[in-house]
């Protein structure tokens, strides 16, 4: 019986263990057969080093080794030596030595693997075959064990832990407790649908899985704990972006008898921390810049400030200006804004600008058209530059500041909405293009003083949750105009144009919570039925309070550099929100849904979904919707399948313009045209079919009289096949 307790880690071992007998156990990443020398990689999750088996030494050991493949689980015994001199291997850590192996025992065999998982060649300089960052994403998640033995892969968690093992010790230090909320709670209104668990014991009834802690922490805080923080589970029934997952990790904290600027000094600190364990270093103080800023300057709440072009609006500077379209546009009450590419005229040709951007880019992101113009010896030059005089022209560059080989980007439209969101996509779409995106680059910011409401149009809604301190609480809940104008105490930490994680200051007195709920149209038996047990803790006297939470995981793949968080998770979703691992979520036994009483619920359902259904006059209105929406996730699928590259807004067009496709089709098929003739018809509806009868012997004679070669009754034509 070997005695595991010597074991010796692969990658701890150096030259200084040399001539020393160790146990070791892992797998076998490589191999290499050298006639009577056979190598391999044995991994292990401290790294790799390499095995030696020589059949001079030990013929039975080596005989057993020529059975070894990848992934074979093995338990060796050998002897460490110094690599002959010109076969070190630079890319191992021990690269300087290798083991000659004594003792072999296979463990565990492995079968042929759907992938490669060794990321280290045997040799160095040499090629690996295949690089497993090229494997099918879906195909990678179905093996997540396989793909997880992938030293790269366990560089991540080991990071990972290292960051959470710092926030601990930080908010340690800040005198934080850690205190665990419940995962079964009530479902209630906070922005994305809610994962809903049914209960056995009370049928008919269901919790909900927690979109955050929001309601548990407040009473934390009411409880007088002062300073709660939770490394914590959420999830959120809402579509995926490579940044979302519908169950995720957040850093979760709150504490008593705080404002704001103890928010941005404690997280700006701890955020520092986070990216120093990655080797990153932050500057302080961040910058702060308010919502309406944000929005008018870069069309985004989390603006990427890695690189320049800021919006401007220039509507005062073409109030009289000859170019009907802007003129049209701004005596409508319309607007003009735009920005500046430094430097990129050449990158920007008048074709590039004119057929690329201008008809087809820039309408794809909502606009009506796109206006460039570029600096030229001086003076702007484009297709329409004679338009304006002299005087605008001067302007123009003036206020975008636009020196020689410059672009500017202009768009004009009635909505000022659209004009920023066009410009945002814009700026984005250009940066990458050009690449004005500098690498391992980072930008943190704070913005503030978000909107307390917005209006969808009918009613309002919260902007981040309903339990946010408005910057004044002597608003009319009936005035509209008052209330889209009213701000909040609420603040994002963004960096690279991610928002990292978001918080405010809450509301802690219960007359003005009740006043809030007013607001956004709730009644008061709907008050009490969601959020009764809140507010009546709040009349026992709660402290002045606020905190945040941040996305752990998106923290990570940031500090990282990945693509997506689902690098840093062990067990994701796909993009679809599916787990190719265990087939997550799955149909469950008809025994268990009697069990929780949701078989009575469902066959009501069916029942009354047979009843004739008397359709209301919005529903003559907007057909039914019964097609599937193509998701992103899908638009990524097929454009990865073409070898496509596009970015997350190209995305967004195609989906909706695929969507539109389909919903137009959808709507085709509720005509009725069953009794309905056609309009038109390109043959005569007599000739239009005609029915196959035999014809008579002399017929063919008729119609092969023209043929240029016959045989028999049959046209003759050259031989295309050689057989």
């Amino acid at each position: 019986m070997v005695d595991w307790k010597n074991r010796v880690y692969c990658g701890e071992l150096t030259a200084r263990n040399t001539g020393q007998s160790i146990l070791l156990l892992g797998w076998v990443d490589a191999i290499r057969h050298h006639g009577n020398v056979l190598f391999i990689h044995l991994r292990d999750n401290s790294g790799i080093v390499q095995v030696v088996f020589n059949i001079q030494e030990n013929p039975d050991i080596f005989q057993t080794a020529t059975s070894l493949r990848e992934e074979f689980v093995v338990e060796i015994f050998g002897k460490v030596m110094i690599r002959r001199k010109g076969t070190e291997n630079p890319n191992l850590n021990t690269g300087q030595i290798e083991v000659l192996a004594t003792h072999l025992n296979i463990l565990a065999r492995s079968k042929a693997l759907p992938f490669q998982i060794s990321e280290k060649a045997m040799v160095f300089g040499e090629e690996l075959k295949a690089n497993p960052d090229n494997v099918d994403e879906d195909l990678r998640l179905q093996y997540r064990y396989l793909d997880l033995r992938r030293p790269s892969m366990q560089e991540h968690f080991v990071k990972r832990y290292e960051i959470i093992k710092g926030i601990r010790k930080f908010l340690d230090h800040k005198h934080f407790i850690e205190v665990e909320t419940p995962v079964l709670t009530k479902s209630t209104p906070e922005g994305a649908r809610d994962y809903l668990v049914p209960s056995r014991i009370f049928p008919g009834s269901f919790y909900a899985l927690p979109q955050s802690p929001q309601l548990f922490k407040q009473l934390l805080m009411m409880s007088g704990l002062d300073r709660y923080f939770q490394i914590v589970k959420c999830f959120r029934d809402e579509d995926l972006r490579p940044n979302r997952q519908p169950e995720f990790t957040q850093l979760d904290l709150e504490a008593s008898f705080i404002n704001e600027e103890f928010i941005y000094e404690l997280l700006e600190e701890l955020t520092v921390e986070m990216f120093r364990t990655g080797g990153i270093e932050l500057n302080r103080p961040f910058p702060r810049m308010s919502y309406h800023e944000a929005m008018n300057r870069y069309g985004s709440d989390r603006p990427d400030l890695r690189f320049d072009m800021a919006f401007e609006e220039v509507t005062d500077l073409l109030k009289n200006t000859q170019y009907s379209i802007f003129q049209r546009i701004i005596k409508a009450g319309g607007h003009v804004k735009g920005f500046c590419v430094k430097g990129h005229a050449e990158n920007l040709s008048k074709n590039v600008l004119q057929n690329e951007y201008s008809l087809k880019i820039a309408p794809s992101f909502g606009a009506k058209g796109m206006t460039w113009m570029k600096v030229v010896n001086g003076q702007l030059d484009s297709n329409i530059v004679q338009f304006f005089n002299e005087n605008e022209l001067t302007n123009l560059r003036e206020r975008f500041k636009a020196r020689e080989g410059d672009v500017l980007i202009l768009i004009a439209d009635k909505s000022l909405d659209l004009i920023n969101r066009v410009l945002c996509s814009l700026r984005l779409h250009l940066a990458n293009r050009l690449k004005m995106i500098p690498s391992n680059s980072f930008y943190p910011l704070w913005v503030t003083d978000f909107p307390l409401f917005e209006s969808d149009g009918t009613k309002l809604n919260a902007v981040h949750h309903p339990f946010t301190m408005p910057h004044r609480v002597d608003f009319d809940i009936h005035n509209m105009e008052e209330l889209l104008a009213l701000k909040a105490r609420a603040y994002d930490l963004v960096m690279n144009g991610e928002e990292l994680g978001g918080g405010s200051i809450r509301i802690h007195r219960v007359d003005i919570q009740r006043k809030v709920f007013q607001a956004l149209g709730l009644h008061h038996d709907e008050i009490e039925n969601k959020f009764g047990f809140f507010l009546k803790a709040l009349e026992f006297g709660a402290p002045p309070h606020g905190g945040l939470a941040l996305g752990l995981d998106r923290v990570v793949a940031m500090i990282l550099q990945l693509e997506s968080i689902r690098e840093v998770i062990a067990f994701p979703k796909n993009r679809s929100a599916f787990c190719p691992l265990t087939q997550a979520p799955s149909l469950v036994q008809a025994a268990q849904l009697q069990e929780l009483g949701l078989d009575r619920h469902l066959k009501a359902e069916m029942m009354i979904s047979e009843l004739p259904e008397m359709p209301s006059q919005e529903k003559i209105d907007e057909p039914r919707q019964t097609f599937e929406k193509i998701s992103q996730d899908q638009v990524h699928y097929i454009a990865r399948l073409a070898r496509l590259k596009i970015n997350d807004v190209e995305i967004e067009q195609y989906q909706k313009d695929l969507n539109s496709i389909l919903e137009y089709m959808e709507m085709l098929r509720e005509v009725n045209t069953e009794n309905i003739l056609p309009m038109h018809h390109i043959l005569n509806l007599k000739n239009y079919w005609r029915e196959d009868v035999p014809t008579n012997a002399k017929a063919p004679q008729k119609i092969l009289s023209n043929a240029p070669s016959r045989e028999g009754d049959y046209f003759k034509v050259p031989q295309i096949l050689e057989g």
